[in-house]
């Protein structure tokens, strides 16, 4: 998969996307100061949401529009108060697309509607990124499937029937460059409802990257994802959780977005190529592994006994396992107490 010039494979870092969603806070100079602190940060994207309130629900006082849970962060919000409190201004679409190409981040969108794709696709978007609440949508698969952009797509509350209807949707309607992210919708979510084993099953059954939409607090799953296989990590980041915001009390904070880099990038090299071979820092370690060396001296045609060479460190003279293989051998020439074994100080 391909974005922006950035290949995502199991053969490069993983590939962190800053998740700015609501906590622009309605604020185009806070919205401009996640964009630039994530770019420091290291992030390969910053995403947005390109909705409004209308594109996603009605405006209704009815029971079945509020939030009702005790749980949850937005409890007692009305959904259509909630999702207005969170749009971006089509109008800052622009000035934040190209302020991001300015700081060299990438930066696409999560439209939530096929006006939204519309609109996304006047302004160059590179990829598209649907949400989980959204990703059963199949008018919302088919737009971003046939603009031919990369599309990724969060999986939360996601049973196996819905991901054979989201990958046949996308490659029907001619999308080739899909992924699928493991997510729990939860907010914030609990490590224990993670259930990262999905990663590898998933890249399995679907052969396309999977990555991990991650409402977690901390670094743990993200990194622990990377080991079985997460090749994308989205994280919700904020400017400040002292700003408040929709999303704050699980977003990350610019310094812990650069330690979220880091960290799955270090999970990521320590991964290696799997091939069971000294590493190029273990051969320091060679003077610690045990070898034969001669611990008396010996003149030329003398036969070697037990007594001659023992296995000790260092590891510089031949395997421990040819001790049998040279007791009785003549040496070549004269040798010292203290010379390390080899062949060619032993006949035949």
């Amino acid at each position: 998969m391909n974005i922006n010039g950035f290949e995502i494979t199991q053969s490069s870092p993983p590939y962190v996307i800053s998740e700015m969603s609501g906590n622009h806070n309605g604020d185009l100079n806070i919205a401009l100061k996640i964009v630039e602190l994530s770019a420091k940060a290291g992030a390969n994207a910053l995403k947005v949401q390109t909705h409004t309130a209308e594109g996603i629900t009605f405006n209704s006082k009815s029971k079945d529009f509020l939030i009702n849970d005790p749980k949850s962060l937005w409890n007692g919000r009305y959904l259509y108060e909630l999702y207005k409190s969170t749009e971006l201004s089509r109008d800052w679409h622009k000035e934040i697309f190209n302020y991001a190409r300015e700081r060299g981040i990438t930066c696409f969108s999560s439209p939530f509607d096929t006006d939204s794709v519309r609109f996304l696709e006047e302004l160059g978007t590179p990829a598209y990124k649907i949400a989980s609440f959204e990703s059963t949508d199949v008018l919302l698969l088919k737009a971003v499937a046939e603009t031919n952009k990369p599309v990724i797509v969060s999986t939360g509350m996601a049973t196996l029937s819905d991901l054979d209807l989201i990958v046949n949707t996308l490659e029907k309607h001619g999308c080739k460059d899909y992924s699928l992210l493991k997510c729990t919708s939860a907010y914030p979510a609990s490590p224990e409802d993670a259930n990262l084993n999905a990663i590898p099953f998933l890249k399995k059954k679907f052969g396309c990257p999977i990555g991990l939409s991650d409402h977690t607090i901390g670094n743990l799953v993200p990194i622990l994802s990377v080991g079985l296989g997460a090749t994308i990590i989205e994280k919700h980041v904020c400017l400040d959780r002292s700003l408040g915001g929709v999303d704050s009390d699980f977003s990350m904070n610019p310094d812990e977005l650069a330690a979220l880099v880091n960290e799955v990038n270090l999970a990521w090299s320590a991964l290696g190529d799997g091939k069971i071979n000294p590493s190029k820092n273990e051969k320091n370690s060679t003077q610690f592994k045990r070898s034969l060396y001669f611990v008396e001296s010996l003149e030329s045609g003398e036969v070697i006994t037990n007594k001659s060479i023992r296995s000790i460190r260092p590891g510089f003279g031949l395997a421990t396992k040819n001790y049998e293989n040279i007791i009785g051998k003549k040496v070549s020439k004269n040798i010292d107490a203290g010379t390390a074994t080899s062949w060619e100080l032993i006949d035949g």
